[in-house]
């Protein structure tokens, strides 16, 4: 990236901008009123006006609901024909738009007048018998007859009264004793739970006024179904219209505000901004040829940055002379000195750049992770999960995601569609394990996988423990890496010293603490199984029984060596030394999701199906499926263990009729709301783990991220067309 400045005379800003604008490379950075003598620029003439016709398209927009796809090809669109019809299709659909809320606000009256009326066409007493008596006191609510008529009979105020009772409705008519206060009856009721309802003013009968209101409503229902096929009408005839209306007032308003971002004095302007180096000599020559001499466009620099943040630039040859850079005594730069930052990944790894950027956008002087983001996360998600079943529905979301949806959504698809491929590898690698059930015992002939499961039952026990030990080996490559990237930086960008005081030290910490682990200095405090989960995990091809002492001696020295590089660097980070065993540990997380959801499916398929462990309780787990397996692993067990009879099998509908086919559906949606929690939990679950290892445990360890997009100044028609 280079850096330019574009100094000119105010008369040819216009052309300037116009000719920047359709070079589109510049990435334009804002004046940021550091120096005396500028200040930022203000809107070209006509930028308000610009504005409020982008506001008012943008409105008819909404009010239509015009979607994107809905244009009619790309053709050019001049000022007067955009204005005069924009007058036009403002005039129709603001009318339009104005009968439709009028008629829906007539529509929400007779709906609430309908809700009042209803409960009085229950009751079936003409409206006019509820009030206007000189002797009776009438209320109209919402209680129970029984409460109502239970209370007044023992008010004092009340000399005799009566109940008629609808569905939900009451209306107590009473005659106050003498000598009792106006509003006794209200009085009286004040302990019973009633919901006092205003009658209506109405001459009809409810029921009478109810069927009107029904009729006016429908009326006004059908006028406001042909307003609003005029407005689709308008919509059809003036899509298209609109879409290229927004674009080109899109483009002007763009060229009207550029100048905010400038620096300015009374007669001349100053813009910079971050061009890529190839295309500098083009946007110099675009810029020339629209005003000549009057303005002149320089490359002031070209990025180079150092991971902590320290600014230098390379000299830039002009003609055979060099001119120095801003921050050295040249030309004064103004904005943010970062350039932004361009990310390609392709079209595998490029939408894992959105979990990347849930960090942060990469500085331009930062490697780019997105690629071993790629690399490592649909691998971690996979085997957290692990099962085919799962992994199906994941790629099945991704897939619908990716076609449907563009942008964020279609990105997410296809991290979806990665991560449920890779569930569905580790699925098979478990045995086809399918929602928890191991598919490969549906296989012709007796087959023994080589798996023989997560870990979750007795006899598969070891498999869970030389899991954890396989999180903890990948966690300490995964850290490597990070580690080594940050050695490379800083030797790139410094020397080898810093290398090695930044990175090299722990790098000796972070594989000298491992190696001492995995070593047989002190063999007691250190657990067999991990040395036995190689030969496990390889199924017997390894056998290690770990390194020598002699390797643990030399591990010891590499941490020392390591803690001293470290306080002589960075003594600080003294205080974390102990950070590069926690967070190789961290990931152990791994084969704790792994048996978390390979846990739940067995579950949520024991207590629908039923399991037992076979081996006399030595083995692994089977689910049973029917009855009449059921019956026969209760009458044998000595060599049976039964963990749970199951919904669907303890009762039989063969035998006992209803009730066995309540259980038989009842189990079944058992199994199915339990698999749809446990698809959702992997999510929440498995996939925040992941991005918890990529974000905190990986990137923190050579990655800040902050950088800015390039963006640059310009637009990418695609409604409109250049005038000829």
């Amino acid at each position: 990236m280079s850096k330019v400045s574009v100094t000119g005379s105010k008369r040819v800003i216009d052309d300037v901008i116009e000719a920047t604008y359709e070079h589109h490379s510049l990435h334009v950075t804002d004046y940021d009123e550091r120096y005396e003598g500028f200040s930022p620029g203000e809107s070209l003439d006509g930028a308000e006006t610009v504005n409020e016709k982008l506001v008012t398209v943008r409105s008819l927009e909404s009010i239509l609901d015009v979607e994107g796809d809905e244009a009619d090809g790309a053709r050019p669109i001049d000022d007067e024909a955009l204005e005069a019809e924009l007058a036009d299709v403002r005039e129709r659909v603001n009318d339009l738009n104005d009968r439709r809320d009028e008629l829906k606000a007539e529509i929400r009256d007779r709906e609430e007048e309908l809700d009042r009326m209803e409960p009085f066409a229950d009751l079936g007493i003409e409206l006019d018998l509820l009030g206007g008596y000189d002797s009776l006191e009438v209320v109209v609510g919402e209680a129970k007859p029984e409460a109502v008529e239970a209370t007044l009979a023992d008010a004092d105020g009340i000399e005799a009264f009566e109940v008629f009772a609808g569905s939900d409705i009451v209306a107590i008519f009473a005659r106050p004793a003498d000598g009792a206060e106006e509003g006794v009856l209200q009085d009286s009721l004040v302990g019973v739970d009633i919901a006092l309802l205003e009658v209506p003013e109405a001459e009809a009968s409810p029921s009478e006024y109810v069927a009107e209101l029904e009729r006016e409503r429908e009326e006004l229902q059908n006028d406001l179904d042909e307003i609003e096929a005029e407005l689709a009408a308008v919509k059809e005839e003036a899509a298209g219209f609109l879409l290229r209306a927004e674009e080109q007032l899109t483009i002007e308003a763009e060229k009207k505000q550029a100048p905010l971002s400038f620096a300015t004095t009374e007669n001349a302007f100053i813009a910079e901004g971050w061009v890529p180096t190839e295309t500098f000599s083009d946007l110099r020559a675009a810029i020339t040829d629209a005003v000549g001499d009057h303005a002149e466009v320089e490359e002031l620099e070209r990025a180079s940055f150092t991971p902590d943040g320290d600014h230098h630039t390379e000299a830039v040859a002009d003609g055979g002379a060099e001119r120095e850079a801003a921050t050295d005594g040249g030309h004064a730069t103004h904005g943010s000195d970062d350039p932004p930052v361009v990310q390609n990944n392709g079209s595998a790894a490029g939408p894992f750049e959105l979990l990347v950027q849930g960090f942060g956008r990469p500085k331009y002087s930062e490697f780019d992770p997105t690629l071993l983001v790629f690399l490592t996360f649909p691998l971690m998600f996979g085997f957290m999960i692990g099962d085919v079943g799962y992994g199906v529905l994941y790629a099945a979301i991704g897939a619908f995601l990716y076609s449907r949806y563009d942008g964020t959504f279609r990105e997410l698809g296809a991290v979806a569609l990665w991560a449920g491929g890779f569930t569905i590898l580790f699925g098979i690698y478990f045995g086809i394990d399918v929602f928890g059930y191991h598919a490969y015992q549906l296989l012709p002939g007796d087959v023994h996988w080589p798996v023989d499961g997560k870990g979750l039952s007795p006899a598969d026990i070891d498999w869970a423990l030389s899991f954890l030990v396989a999180s903890v080996l990948f966690g300490l490559a995964h850290l490597n890496v990070g580690h080594i990237l940050s050695f490379v930086s800083n030797y790139q960008q410094h020397d080898l010293k810093h290398a090695l005081y930044e990175g090299g030290s722990w790098l000796l910490i972070l594989n000298g603490a491992w190696v001492w682990i995995f070593s047989q200095h002190l063999p007691g405090p250190k657990p067999d199984f991990l040395f036995d989960s190689f030969s496990i995990l390889t199924f017997g091809a390894v056998s290690f029984a770990g390194f020598p002492v002699a390797v643990g001696y030399a591990a010891i020295v590499a941490i020392l060596l390591g803690i001293v590089l470290l306080a002589i660097g960075e003594p600080p980070e003294l205080a974390e030394v102990l950070s590069p065993i926690v967070n190789v540990i961290s990931y152990a997380r791994i084969m704790a999701v792994l048996l978390a959801k390979g846990g739940m499916a067995l579950a949520v398929n024991l207590l629908a199906f039923g399991a037992y462990i076979g081996e006399g309780g030595e083995g692994s787990f089977h689910f049973i499926f029917s009855a009449d397996y059921l019956e026969y692993i209760q009458n044998h067990p000595e060599e049976y263990e039964l963990v749970f009879a199951g919904i669907t099998t303890a009762f039989d509908p063969a035998s006992i009729g209803a009730v066995g086919v309540v259980a038989l559906v009842g189990g079944i949606v058992v199994a199915v709301v339990g698999h749809i929690v446990v698809l959702a939990l992997g999510v929440t679950s498995a996939g925040i783990q992941a991005v918890r290892l990529e974000y905190v445990e990986f990137f923190g360890n050579f990655y800040e991220g902050g950088g800015d997009s390039y963006l640059p100044f310009g637009y990418d028609r695609q409604y409109t067309a250049d005038e000829e």
